[in-house]
């Protein structure tokens, strides 16, 4: 599937007031959710009308996640205005190093310049670099080696300089 194909989909769903678009094309599996924050709804009615029962409170909702490390739950809603969080672009296979002997590219700590690659996400076959979108400092690695990741999961978190 065409990584720009993808980006528009992923546009058109953004503009659009859709919770879930699911799309089977040539072998590849895209799945699109909207999270759906009831509480904020309910503020906002004005008490015009009643809300459902059958609604779950946003406490009892549970998220199925695939795959996905218990780090990136957590950053995934961290906004500090102070770090950069750098995101998949594909789906695929999360590597740290360019081979299983090579040391990583980046650990917690390293000091990145921009455009220097940052790992392998691995997809359909083809080994695709990574790279840093911003210069600063590798704060946290938010997936294990080897783990599939998803469109858009966040990988890493950089504090710049």
């Amino acid at each position: 599937m065409d990584l720009n194909y993808l980006r528009r989909l992923v546009k058109i769903f953004d503009d659009s007031k859709a919770t879930n678009l699911e799309i089977d094309e040539d072998g590849v599996h895209v799945k699109l959710s909207r999270k759906i924050n009831v509480s904020n709804f309910a503020e906002n009615s004005n008490n015009s009308f009643n809300i459902p029962s059958n609604l779950i409170p946003p406490s009892e909702i549970v998220y199925e996640q695939k795959n996905i490390s218990q780090a990136f739950l957590e950053d995934a809603t961290a906004t500090d205005p102070n770090f950069h969080t750098i995101y998949s672009p594909i789906v695929g296979t999360f590597y740290r190093a360019p081979s299983p002997d090579s040391p990583p590219f980046v650990e917690v700590g390293t000091k990145v310049k921009l455009g220097e690659t940052l790992c392998i996400v691995e997809a359909m076959k083809l080994m695709n670099e990574i790279e840093s979108d911003k210069s600063g400092i590798i704060d946290k690695i938010l997936i294990e080696n080897g783990k599939p990741v998803e469109f858009n999961q966040p990988l890493f978190v950089i504090k710049p300089e």
